[in-house]
Formats: structure tokens, sequence, C-alpha cells
């Protein structure tokens, strides 16, 4: 639907839009960040799912296309594809200000939490009560994320060889370990030769992927009033590596270029850079440097650190504030080492996420003037069909660990199998997810509704010892 097409009142707040100010009022937008970063659980697959449901199908802010588009842009990025995504809509609807507060929201509450835990960790050695929350938490994520499959999958897959790009997409990360980048340009390919010769497959087809409801805000074929030029490309260049670099030089200078910050510094400011795929891609590669080259903490740490961010709200790729509070409270130098602890996690937080807000800001422009390019567009239409894939991925990865305590990975000829061991599954954490699902599909509740329930259902399970939580 264009513009034109739109109610009066819906074309009035788009057009205000398209001159440069905001397509709705910004604290009301900061609300609904705010309610949205509190039900970021799941990893990328439950906070995609999250903004799908509030912004496009709740709110009627953004249309599914021009949501799709910019999913298909962030999951070309290295970092989390989910906190870029809210960047790059909280940019859509409010220009800046929008983005910086839309995406530093996404984490905020991942990170005073995860904070709080890394404190208890070290200061207990145990977080049963803490943890028996999230791990009722972990189950109905299950639920959340497979409704979420079937949402997006319902709205993108529109063509039968969209379907099929996504089966394949699916099946090469779960079946083949196909790298994530040689997925995505291999759906890049594919979109730009459905487009070629079978163009008829690319176009919305009625009542299979369509939106229902009222027109959204920001219509689909509209451009964002921000223009590219270089001159705004050097001045958000300029700004944003001067303030990815200032705090790692400042305690390079105040601590030492040898210190544990400034080496935290410096190593999570390269895995910024090579998170393509997810946290997954790179955590090994984390967890290898932390334990055995700077010894910053044990294996056995690490492992609990990756349960604590899995339950946490925020970014998978969090996990890395809880290696840097370690590492930095077990080498302190000069300092008390809470106060170190406290200045590593900070300090990793801050290299880890900026570098999100720079490429979105840069991006962004150029990506908005591209859909009106057919082949561009067709090769993000394909990534689009394959994020369903991905997604999927995600969802079965994320399902397997939390409802089997033991996953191992079998290899058959050129498959490479992920294959739970049934003797391990976890019959409390199994019962919260199917009471989850209920509650999602037949009651109809409320995401952030139903996290409540389980979550209290977890603390409960923990505080009387039930099995499998």
């Amino acid at each position: 639907m264009t513009a034109i097409d739109q109610p009066p009142g819906l074309r009035a707040r788009a057009d205000r839009g398209a001159d440069g100010r905001d397509v709705i009022p910004l604290r009301e937008a900061t609300r609904t960040w705010f309610a949205i970063s509190w039900q970021t659980f799941g990893g990328p697959a439950g906070q995609i799912a999250v903004m799908q449901r509030a912004l496009v199908e709740d709110k009627r802010w953004i249309g599914q296309q021009r949501f799709n588009h910019a999913l298909s842009y962030c999951m070309l990025l290295p970092g989390p594809e989910a906190q870029q995504l809210a960047i790059y809509t909280g940019w859509l609807l409010n220009g800046t200000r929008g983005g910086l507060i839309a995406g530093t929201l996404f984490v905020l509450p991942g990170v005073l939490t995860l904070l709080a835990l890394s404190a208890l960790y070290v200061a207990f050695g145990s977080t049963s009560a803490v943890t028996g929350v999230f791990a009722g938490l972990a189950p109905a994520v299950v639920a959340i994320v497979v409704q979420a499959v079937s949402r997006v999958a319902k709205r993108s897959l529109t063509h039968p060889l969209l379907i099929t790009l996504a089966a394949v997409s699916f099946a090469a990360l779960a079946l083949f370990s196909v790298p994530f980048p040689a997925v995505i340009a291999g759906a890049a390919l594919a979109g730009w030769l459905i487009a070629r010769y079978k163009p008829v497959a690319l176009k919305p087809s009625a009542g299979h992927g369509a939106d229902d409801g009222p027109a959204p805000l920001i219509p689909d074929d509209a451009l964002h009033h921000e223009a590219p030029s270089r001159r705004r490309t050097w001045r958000i260049l300029a700004i944003g590596l001067l303030l990815w670099a200032v705090p790692v030089a400042a305690v390079a200078v105040l601590t030492g270029t040898g210190s544990v910050f400034t080496t935290q510094g410096v190593f999570f400011s390269g895995t910024a850079l090579v998170t393509f795929g997810g946290a997954y891609a790179v955590l090994a590669f984390v967890a290898q440097q932390a334990v055995q080259t700077y010894g910053w903490l044990s294996a056995k740490d690490m492992v609990s650190g990756l349960a604590l961010a899995e339950t946490t709200p925020g970014p998978l790729i969090m996990v890395v504030q809880f290696v840097a509070f370690l590492g930095a409270y077990h080498h302190p130098g000069n300092l008390d080492p809470w106060a170190a602890a406290l200045l590593g996690a900070l300090l990793t937080t801050w290299v880890t996420f900026v570098p999100c807000f720079l490429f979105i800001f840069l991006g962004a422009p150029y990506i908005e003037r591209l859909r009106g390019n057919r082949r561009i567009s067709a090769a993000l239409t394909g990534i689009t069909a394959a994020v369903v894939g991905v997604i999927a991925n995600l969802a079965l990865y994320f399902a397997e660990h939390a409802l089997f305590t033991t996953v191992d990975d079998k290899t058959l000829g050129p498959l490479t199998l992920a294959l739970p061991d049934p003797t391990t599954l976890r019959p409390t954490a199994l019962a919260i997810s199917v009471i989850a699902a209920l509650l999602i599909f037949k009651l109809r509740w409320s995401v952030l509704r139903t996290l409540g329930i389980c979550a209290a259902l977890g603390l409960g399970a923990a505080l009387v010892g039930l099995p499998g939580i």
C-alpha cells in the first residue's frame, strides 16, 4: 500500500517522517523500546520475534517489507543482528536520536542483569535461585521462537521458490555446517537469479505474506528523509571511530599497555568485527583465548558465564562482559578487584556494541535508497528467505540446549548432526515449555506475561529441588 492509499491521519504522520521530523513522538517510542528491551530473551530469533510482534503487527509502525529489508541488511553485518535491527528501526522512526535510544535500551537490561549475576557468581559461587528464574525463562523462549518462525515465514515466504530457499538454508546450517557467510551469499545470489528468471516469485501474493490491518505509519515505499552524502559519511565515521577508540586509549595511558584492561579493550574490539553469523560463530575462539591464552577465567567459569548469558535479556555476545568481569577481577593490577571487574566489564561492553551503531548509521541511508534497485532488492529478498531458515536453525539449537543437558555432534559423511541425548531430557524444562506454548498459542497471552509465569515456575522448581531445571 502506498502513502496515497493510506487513511489521511496515517498519511500525515508518514509525511512528517519524510520531512525529517519524528514519525511518532520520541517519548512514546522510548517507552516502547524500554518495554521491548525486557522481553529480549531467546537469542536473535526471540528478539526479532518481539520486535516483529510489537512494531509490525501490534503498533503498525513499520511495514513487513521494510522490516524484512532492514533485517536482511543487518544479517550481513558483524555483530548482534537483532540489536542492529533495533538501531535501524529506531533510526527510521526518530532519526539518529531514535537509533541511539533503541540500540542502547536493547542491551541495557542485559548489561545490568549480567553485571549483577557476575557479582553474585564471584561473591558466592552459586546463583541457584536466580538461575532458577532464568532457567524457567529458557524453555519458555522455545515456544516464543517457534511462534517467531511461523509468523516470519507466513509473511516472507510468498512463493514456493522462497520456501525452498528457506529450507535449503536451514539444511545447510543444521545438517552440513555450512559457514553462515556462505549461506547468506548463496541466498543473495539465489534471489538475484529468481528475479531474473522467475520475477513473479518475488511479488507479494494476496493472502500469503501480506500485511493485515491498518497501513503502517512508515509505508514500504517511502524513503527516509536522511539522504546519504560524502560529508555525512565522513562525519559519522570520524565520530564513531573516536568514541570507539578513546576509552581503550584512555585505559592504555592510565593503566599501561600491558594491563588487563588494555588487552581486553583491544581483543574485544577485534572480536566485534568478526562476529558474522551470530555469537556462536566467535564464542569458541573467545573461550580458547580467554581460558588458555590469557587465563582470565577457567573453562568451568566460561560454561557458567555462557549459561547465564543464554538466560538474560539481550544479545548472547553479552557473555564477553562476564568474561571481562572475571578476567579483570582476577588480574586487577593496582585497582581494587571489584572496581577492576566493573571497569573491565563496562569497557568490553562499550567496544563490543559501539560498532553496531557505527555500521547502521553509516549504511542505513544507502540501504534505504537501494530498495529501488531491483537487483539489490532481489538479493535482499533472497537473504530474507534464508533468514527464515536461519531463525529456524537457531530455534532448533535453542530447543535442544534448553530441553536437554547433553547435545552431541555426530558426523556421518558430509552430515554433521547435533543430536540430544534422550536420557538427559529435562522434564521440568519440557513441562514449562509446554505450558508456555499453551499460553501463547492457545490463550494468546502476551510474551511478557508468559515469561513472568514461566520465571515464577522456574524459581519454584529450583526452590523445591525438582529435577531437570
